[in-house]
C-alpha cells in the first residue's frame, strides 16, 4: 500500500515539475518572440506607438497553411475606419526579409470598406502583422500565428527559362461589387514572375538562384491611383492581388510594376475583362 503510496506521490511530482517546466518555457519562447517584435518593430517604425487594431483591422490566415510558399493573406478594413487610411504595411517577423511590402493608398481606394488580399511565403511558423497608418499618423496592428515552415526556400514551380517566357505577363480584371454602394468595386492584378527570394537552391547544381522579385507595383483606374506598392522577397511566385476600390468597371485600370532588376512591366483591362 505504501509502494503504491510512493509512486503515486512521485507520479505525481514530476507530472507538477513537467507542467512547471513546460509553462516556463512557453513563457521563455513568448518572451524571446515578444524581444524580436520589439526589435523589429523599432527598425521599421521607430519609436511611435502603435496600438491594437481590434475591431478596425480584420486579417485573415490559416492557422496552418497548406504551402509555406503561396499563403493566403486577407485585410478588411471598415469604411469608418478605412477613409482614414493612408498605408497598410504586412509584416512576417520570422522571414528573412519581414517586410513582406507598404501599400500606399490613392484617391481611388475609396472611402467604403476596404479589402485586400495577396499571397506571402513564411518562412517559419511565426507572428503575421497588418498594421495601418492613418491620416493623423497613427499606427494600429492586428496580428495573427502562422505554421508554415520553409516558403521562402521552397523551390519555383517553373523552370527558369519557362519562367522567363512569360516573365512580366499581367492579367487586370474587374468586377461589379453588388453588395456595395455601387461604387466600390473589386480589381484582380495577376503578375507572371518567379519572385525568387534568392533563398533557393538547385538541387543539381548546388547553386542559389539570385533574388529577383517584383519590387513596384502602382494601380490605377480613371488615371486617378488606387495603391502603390513596395514589396520585398516575402511576396509569392507569380504576385496576386485582390483589392477594392472606387470607380467604374468601365474605366481601363492601368498596372505598372518594376523588378529588382530593373525591368518593368504594364498591363491594363479591358471591356472583355470588365
Amino acid at each position: 500500500m505504501r509502494k503504491e503510496m510512493t509512486r503515486t506521490i512521485a507520479a505525481a511530482l514530476l507530472l507538477g515539475l513537467a507542467t512547471a517546466f513546460g509553462v516556463a518555457a512557453s513563457a521563455s519562447a513568448q518572451e524571446a518572440t515578444n524581444a524580436e517584435w520589439l526589435s523589429l518593430k523599432k527598425d521599421v517604425f521607430g519609436d511611435r506607438e502603435i496600438v491594437t487594431g481590434e475591431g478596425k483591422i480584420e486579417l485573415e490566415a490559416p492557422i496552418r497553411a497548406e504551402d509555406a510558399a503561396t499563403v493566403p493573406l486577407t485585410v478588411r478594413m471598415p469604411a469608418d475606419f478605412a477613409k482614414n487610411v493612408t498605408a497598410l504595411t504586412l509584416v512576417i517577423d520570422k522571414n528573412p526579409s519581414p517586410v513582406v511590402a507598404t501599400f500606399k493608398y490613392g484617391e481611388a481606394a475609396g472611402t467604403g470598406d476596404r479589402m485586400l488580399s495577396t499571397r506571402v511565403r513564411i518562412d517559419q511558423y511565426s507572428d503575421v502583422r497588418a498594421i495601418a497608418e492613418t491620416s493623423d499618423g497613427k499606427l494600429y496592428m492586428t496580428a495573427k500565428f502562422v505554421k508554415a515552415s520553409g516558403g521562402c526556400s521552397a523551390p519555383a514551380s517553373k523552370d527558369a527559362e519557362e519562367a522567363a517566357k512569360s516573365l512580366g505577363r499581367m492579367q487586370v480584371k474587374t468586377a461589379v461589387n453588388k453588395d456595395t454602394d455601387g461604387l466600390t468595386q473589386e480589381a484582380q492584378v495577376m503578375i507572371k514572375h518567379p519572385n525568387n527570394s534568392g533563398l533557393q537552391m538547385d538541387q543539381l547544381t548546388g547553386l542559389y538562384a539570385p533574388a529577383h522579385y517584383v519590387n513596384k507595383v502602382e494601380v490605377k483606374t480613371g488615371n486617378a491611383v488606387v495603391f502603390s506598392m513596395e514589396g520585398g522577397i516575402s511576396i509569392s511566385e507569380d504576385p496576386n492581388f485582390r483589392f477594392s476600390y472606387r470607380g467604374s468597371p468601365s474605366d481601363v485600370m492601368a498596372v505598372k510594376a518594376e523588378d529588382s532588376n530593373g525591368n518593368v512591366f504594364e498591363g491594363k483591362s479591358t471591356p472583355s475583362q470588365s
